[in-house]
């Protein structure tokens, strides 16, 4: 009926990915078009195979956990129990998932980055993810409305290659596989 248009694929390894697409091909199949990855300025793990794979493929990228799953909100603190009302309180580990200390240093420096510019984490957040040529959209949750306010007012801060250099140069950090 033509509802669907196009298919993507949702938190499979590279190799996966690149099989389905070399089966869709010899099969005439319809291929993937996108993939949903977590990625975010401090949780890049896709860098070293998916991502090649996607650029390889001319895909899209559908990023989820841009803000990686809150901890580049500011609401959460290295050495502090995570606040009551948040993601990290309720689910203790997906918390424990992202407060390591190699996130915290990444954190920190995001985090300085940003102060040095006068911009917000979730302004970098936003902003680097669409930096990249294969990210075509941002999947950015909000459980409140003010929040969703401040993910569309954060776009439309255009980082240098200077700044992207910089962010390279950051320690990166990882968050383990959710199982």
């Amino acid at each position: 009926q033509g509802k669907v248009r196009y298919i993507g694929c949702s938190n499979l390894a590279a190799w996966q990915m690149v099989d389905a697409l070399w089966i869709s091909k010899h099969l005439n199949l319809n291929r993937f078009v996108s993939v949903q990855a977590e990625y975010s300025v401090i949780v890049r793990e896709i860098e070293r195979e998916m991502l090649p794979a996607i650029n390889a493929n001319g895909m899209g990228l559908l990023p989820y956990f841009p803000l990686a799953s809150g901890l580049l909100t500011g609401k959460y603190s290295r050495n502090t129990l995570p606040p009551a009302d948040t993601r990290f309180a309720a689910w203790q580990r997906l918390g424990d998932r992202y407060t390591t200390g190699v996130n915290w240093d990444a954190v920190e420096h995001v985090q300085a980055f940003c102060a040095a510019r006068g911009k917000t984490t979730l302004e970098l957040a936003f902003n680097w993810l669409l930096s990249k040529s294969a990210v075509s959209s941002v999947i950015a949750g909000a459980t409140k409305p003010e929040q969703l306010e401040q993910n569309v007012k954060a776009v439309g801060w255009k980082l240098t290659a200077e700044d992207l250099a910089e962010i390279d140069r950051m320690p990166k950090g990882y968050a383990t596989p959710l199982s």
